[in-house]
């Protein structure tokens, strides 16, 4: 595609949103995490309602798992729901079918949000979009207390890279091998706190109700 666009340092970036909600959340037990409730929502209209509070270009959720019962929970709050068909190929199938939708919108950088990650403050979404539009980062990553976290900001430069990626995987090889990304310190501990298991849930929820 081309770009007739100014260049970025004239118009700075735009970055987009993208959630990954195809998974089949194998080791929470036989219902899908995506849908039970936190605080009385949806545990990945949670997650959404994060990215689309932020102030990113758009926000488009990839679905997989369930998919009529997972787009009926996202479609009132996001731009878009897609249908990964590959879904059960792992999360790499799902980050392609992401970087998929980011050229086609033109975006010039990608947020991945997590759908079992439902406490990430919007003000947080925000703080990485700006050190990546404002630095020479082009992958930006949250860090609190120490610990690695999500979403994570990868700019155009790495759309081939991560649409090449295969298995179980998202983009954390890269993240963590090239010289241009930014890890950013925040206060927020959303960003590490992930919801796999039954026991993650009732541990989280335990000390916000």
């Amino acid at each position: 595609m081309s770009d007739t666009r100014p260049p970025i340092s004239e118009r700075g970036p735009t970055v987009g949103g993208i959630v990954l909600a195809a998974g089949r959340s194998t080791r929470y037990g036989p219902e899908n995490k995506l849908l039970t409730p936190v605080s009385g929502t949806a545990m990945v209209e949670r997650a959404a309602t994060t990215a689309v509070e932020s102030g990113l270009e758009a926000v488009v959720a990839v679905v997989g798992h369930h998919r009529k019962a997972v787009s009926d929970a996202l479609s009132p709050t996001v731009d878009g729901v897609e249908y990964n068909d590959r879904y059960a190929a792992g999360q790499s199938a799902s980050v392609r079918h992401g970087v998929a939708i980011a050229r086609e919108r033109d975006w010039d950088a990608v947020v991945f949000m997590l759908g079992d990650m439902p406490f990430v403050d919007p003000a947080t979404v925000d703080r990485l979009r700006h050190v990546y539009g404002s630095t020479a980062a082009s992958i930006v990553v949250p860090r609190h207390e120490g610990e690695r976290g999500n979403p994570v900001v990868f700019g155009h430069r790495h759309f081939g890279q991560l649409a090449n990626l295969t298995g179980d995987r998202g983009g954390r090889e890269l993240l963590l091998a090239h010289e241009d990304t930014r890890f950013v310190d925040v206060a927020d501990p959303g960003v590490t706190l992930d919801i796999d298991t039954r026991r993650d849930r009732a541990a989280y929820l335990g000390s916000r109700s």
